[in-house]
């Protein structure tokens, strides 16, 4: 019989992959933690304009924004959240990834090893707040508490926002026979024309050359389950943050079937509905108000 991990194991699983593994920097200048996004030419508008979507619900400027399980802030887009606060305060397990945050931020950085469901800060102290990637990485009985110290430590009128991902959402299984079907269609196209599929590992480096990391422990959740947990108890909102897999886009939007149109269309789809798509799609945007 099968027993799920205890917290100190998945805590010390975790920061073990991310001190090993997940945030060591490739040769062509990703992390290896990278390879979970879709980093193709074709994508790279939209995985660009859904990132800048959390500036949009975050105080323009103060003197520090937390960053929840921040990582080495891996994106350019990450940069922008803190852009206009003086300190950008990184929270991480993984010292590894805090050196790493370090050598970017310099010093508009201040540097926290701790647990994200135990901030280690006084209430009412900080001026804005991101979680981006992070409370899956923790059991879910921790996110209700990691979600009332998000909002402990922000100050009244300030906003958090969580970046999570959601178990099979409604989209996904609706549009998995076009992942099925593209699957099939980019294996002839590869066998047929010619074209090679774009593969997230080095220049010249052979598939063989060196074992793939299989990553760590991620518990994603449901809107229902996630309503369950903070009705009533957190004043929240659920936007989109994107709606599609990083799966959905590496089968089915391809360059040579006008990828980047079919991404806009998506975007302002999601722009005129982002509670619909938020709820429903891969990964909502939950806005936190205090």
């Amino acid at each position: 019989m099968n027993h799920a991990p205890d917290e100190n194991s998945l805590k010390h699983e975790v920061s073990h992959f991310y001190n090993q593994i997940g945030w060591q920097m490739q040769d062509d200048g990703f992390y290896q933690n990278a390879r979970y996004e879709d980093l193709r030419s074709v994508s790279r508008e939209y995985i660009h304009r859904c990132h800048m979507r959390v500036n949009r619900y975050l105080k323009p400027r103060g003197e520090f924004l937390l960053d929840a399980g921040s990582g080495p802030v891996q994106y350019p887009e990450y940069l922008t959240y803190s852009k206009n606060y003086h300190y950008r305060v990184c929270l991480d397990i993984s010292i590894k990834a805090l050196e790493e945050a370090r050598h970017r931020l310099e010093d508009k950085g201040l540097y926290v090893v701790a647990d994200v469901a135990n901030l280690p800060f006084k209430s009412d102290s900080i001026d804005g707040l991101v979680s981006l990637h992070t409370l899956h990485h923790i059991p879910p009985e921790q996110h209700l508490q990691a979600y009332e110290g998000f909002v402990r430590v922000l100050k009244p009128g300030t906003n958090g926002v969580v970046i999570n991902a959601w178990t099979s959402p409604e989209l996904m299984k609706r549009w998995s026979w076009a992942v099925r079907l593209m699957d099939r269609v980019n294996g002839l196209v590869r066998k047929f024309g010619g074209r090679k599929e774009v593969e997230m590992k080095p220049l010249g480096e052979k598939k063989s050359e060196r074992p793939q990391p299989t990553g760590t422990y991620t518990q994603h959740i449901t809107p229902a389950w996630l309503k369950g947990q903070l009705d009533g108890k957190i004043n929240y909102e659920i936007f989109v943050w994107r709606s599609v897999s990083v799966r959905f886009l590496r089968a089915v939007i391809q360059p040579w079937l006008g990828g980047r149109l079919w991404l806009r269309i998506l975007y302002h789809n999601e722009e005129r509905n982002p509670r619909y798509f938020g709820e429903n799609g891969q990964y909502p945007l939950i806005v936190i108000h205090k």
